[in-house]
């Protein structure tokens, strides 16, 4: 059995996050909350680049920015060199789709399966690819819970298919895509898979071997409490050895020759030259916090509060828009005659933070069950059932007015 986080954990973690004594934070699936030892760690680095110079500061800190791929490395269950630190997961993300479109040569006549819940980003990524390469997008469906079938989508996969990109859990809900079951069969077919797990890393046990994804992106402000603008990618050994960048410079590869240059062997080789190390190291930082906790424990405590939270919507009349057998810390519901954007200003004016999922940011599934915009209400471990409560009280006071 899961070893639960305690109560007093949770007051423990509270008292080191300066932004839980302010508000109510349920917008962890945008950006979750640093802790005062995430932000030192930045503001420390920052203060060593004035006094000693940025390169300096770099060489200096040397072996502990080394130390954050193995940090990244451990929240995914893999290897540091399998480990790409970039800007945000859509930079990861693209990295990977763009090295399949060069390698594969992505092109006429070959498709993308993709799921109904994939992100807006990465659909544009898959239209882009279509004008200007022909490339076809297949879309997966869903089986009666709302989760991508598995049995469908072996059934699409040709000798056309070149991938396979799949959002683990989109961002408008709580649905968990059954990623390892994909990768199975990803893996019988032979064909490479990108896994979307932007919302997961951070608030779930994952491990890579185990889904078998060839590529996973990620981010850092998100679950993992790291700072905005990082996120890294994982490539896995088969694909470092299939697979170039799109993109590549002097880091990425060694200028050997004035005619000749040499790839890195392991995932460096999709980073670029220049890095924020201030938050590269606050990044590795909020993992090692993380993984201190324990990926299991996190995982069982927003499992819990997020389907207490479902409950409490349920039982105060709101409807709750989440799918899938298996949901993680995103929940999600609206309003009737409130516009979204509205009802998060008014909460905002209360002290509580959530956001709002537009239809044109997961738009095959919004369009499917002719949603609405969204209010997202995303839980972390450090949340408590207090600020739940508080929440939808607010709700209902907001339901209330006309």
């Amino acid at each position: 059995m899961t070893n639960a986080i305690t109560q007093s954990e949770v007051e423990e973690f509270r008292n080191r996050t300066p932004g839980c004594a302010g508000r109510i934070h349920l917008n962890n699936a945008g950006a979750s909350l640093m802790t005062e030892t995430v932000v030192a760690t930045q503001i420390g680095y920052l203060e060593l680049e004035a006094d000693i110079g940025g390169y300096e500061a770099a060489e200096a800190r040397a072996d502990d920015i080394e130390s954050v791929y193995g940090s990244c490395a451990g929240l995914v269950g893999a290897e540091r060199h399998q480990i790409a630190l970039v800007e945000n997961a859509t930079v990861a993300w693209l990295q990977a789709f763009h090295s399949v479109r060069l390698t594969r040569e992505l092109g006429e006549g070959h498709t993308i399966i993709t799921s109904e819940a994939d992100y807006g980003a990465n659909f544009v990524a898959y239209l882009h690819a279509r004008d200007h390469f022909g490339t076809e997008t297949v879309v997966a469906p869903c089986d009666e819970s709302g989760a991508v079938d598995v049995d469908a989508l072996a059934g699409l996969i040709d000798d056309r298919t070149a991938l396979i990109a799949i959002t683990h859990a989109p961002t408008n809900g709580g649905l968990v895509n059954p990623a390892a079951e994909i990768g199975a069969v990803a893996a019988d077919a032979g064909v490479p898979y990108l896994l979307d797990a932007c919302q997961t890393v951070g608030q779930m046990a994952i491990d890579v071997e185990a889904i078998g994804c060839d590529f996973l992106s990620a981010t850092g402000r998100k679950y993992i409490r790291g700072p905005r603008g990082t996120g890294f990618l994982f490539v896995s050994d088969a694909m470092l050895d299939r697979m170039q960048p799109a993109m590549l410079d002097h880091h990425g590869a060694s200028w050997t020759a004035v005619d000749s240059y040499r790839i890195r062997p392991d995932a460096r080789r999709y980073e670029n030259w220049e890095f924020n190390y201030a938050a590269v190291l606050g990044l590795g930082r909020a993992a090692d916090e993380a993984l201190a906790i324990g990926l299991d424990r996190i995982e069982h405590r927003v499992v819990e509060l997020a389907r207490s939270l479902r409950n409490r919507l349920t039982a105060a009349g709101f409807p709750v828009y989440d799918l899938g057998r298996r949901r993680c810390g995103l929940v999600t519901t609206a309003i009737d005659g409130h516009p979204a954007d509205e009802v998060e200003a008014e909460l905002a004016r209360r002290g509580i933070n959530i956001s709002v999922s537009a239809p044109e940011s997961t738009l095959v599934d919004s369009t499917r069950r002719k949603l609405p915009p969204l209010l997202r209400l995303s839980v972390h471990y450090y949340n408590t059932d207090a600020e739940l409560d508080r929440a939808v009280n607010a709700l209902v006071d907001i339901a209330a007015t006309r």
